[in-house]
C-alpha cells in the first residue's frame, strides 16, 4: 500500500528548549486505520499539527506522497492546493477551528477557498449536512451550538474538502456518550468509504471499538511501541509504563495487595 504521510526521525522543541517529539517515525498507508496513543503531553496533537502542515520538524522530515512538507514547498500554490486536498485536520477544540458567521458558511469555506465551483460547493455543503444531521443548523452562528454541534460541524467544514486523510485529535474529548457513539461510527464509515483515518487520543476504549493500528508515545515523547490494537491493550506492562494506567495498593490486614486499573473496558484484579 503507498504510503500517504511519512514522519521519519522527526524531533520538535517548543521554544527550542521543552521537547514535544524525539526521533518520531511514522508510516500511514493508504485507507488505513490508526490511532496515535500515550499520557498527556506526550506530544500526540504536536504530531497531528506537524503532519497537517501546521508546525515544521527541529530535525527530521515529513513527507506527503514523497514530497517534502516544509515551510517553503507550502508557499508553491500547486503543492499547497494538493496537500490542503489531501489531508484535513480536525483540532481538539473545536472553537479553535469555528471562525465564520454561521454554520453553513463554515462548510463552503474550504472548498471555495480550493477553488472548488459556486454548485459544487453549495452541493457538497447540503450532503454533508444532511450526512452529519446538522442541515437544522445551517443559519446559527458557532456560538450557538452545543459541544457536539459544534464537532460536527467542524468535522463538516473539513469533509466538504473531500480529503482523502483525516487528522483527528482527540475525538471524542469532553463529548456526551452519545455524541462520542456517533463520531466513532461516523469514523468507520468514512474509513468504508475509503479514508484512511488517524486520530490521536488517551481514551483505551475508543482503541477497542476502532481497532486501528496503533503508536504509542512515551512520557518522553518518542514511539514507545507499533502494533495491532488488539496487542497494544493486552499489554498492560506497556500501558502501566507509557502511565495510561495506573496501580492502586490495598491492605489486608498486614498484607499489602496491588492491583491495576484503567478507565478501559477491563478491570483487572
Amino acid at each position: 500500500m503507498e504510503q500517504v504521510i511519512a514522519v521519519e526521525k522527526v524531533s520538535y522543541s517548543y521554544h527550542g528548549r521543552i521537547p514535544a517529539l524525539v526521533d518520531v517515525s511514522l508510516g500511514i498507508e493508504e485507507g488505513g486505520k490508526y490511532a496515535v496513543i500515550g499520557a498527556n503531553g506526550s506530544g500526540k496533537s504536536t504530531l497531528l499539527r506537524m503532519m497537517s502542515g501546521l508546525i515544521y520538524p527541529s530535525s527530521g522530515r515529513v513527507l506527503f506522497r514523497g514530497y517534502k512538507v516544509t515551510a517553503e514547498s507550502l508557499k508553491d500554490k500547486a503543492f499547497l492546493r494538493f496537500f490542503r486536498e489531501g489531508v484535513g485536520y480536525i483540532f481538539q477544540d473545536s472553537d479553535v477551528q469555528l471562525f465564520c458567521p454561521t454554520v453553513l458558511d463554515e462548510l463552503l469555506f474550504g472548498p471555495i477557498q480550493l477553488g472548488v465551483e459556486q454548485d459544487e460547493a453549495v452541493d457538497r455543503t447540503f450532503a454533508v449536512m444532511r450526512m452529519l444531521n446538522i442541515e437544522a443548523l445551517k443559519d446559527r452562528p458557532s456560538y450557538m451550538l452545543s459541544g457536539g454541534e459544534k464537532k460536527r460541524v467542524a468535522i463538516g467544514s473539513v469533509l466538504t474538502m473531500n480529503p482523502r486523510l483525516l487528522l483527528i485529535d482527540e475525538p471524542t474529548n469532553g463529548l456526551d456518550p452519545r455524541t462520542q457513539c456517533f463520531l466513532t461510527e461516523l469514523m468507520l464509515e468514512l474509513n468504508e468509504a475509503g479514508k484512511t483515518v488517524l486520530i490521536s487520543t488517551h481514551d483505551l476504549s475508543l482503541v477497542d471499538e476502532f481497532q486501528p493500528t496503533v503508536a504509542v508515545l512515551s512520557e518522553e515523547h518518542g514511539v514507545e511501541k507499533i502494533g495491532s490494537a488488539d496487542g497494544i491493550l493486552q499489554d498492560e506492562d506497556l500501558l502501566l509504563k507509557v502511565n495510561l494506567i495506573h496501580e492502586h495498593m490495598h491492605y489486608h490486614g498486614q498484607t499489602a495487595h496491588t492491583h491495576r486499573h484503567s478507565h478501559y473496558l477491563y478491570h483487572k484484579h
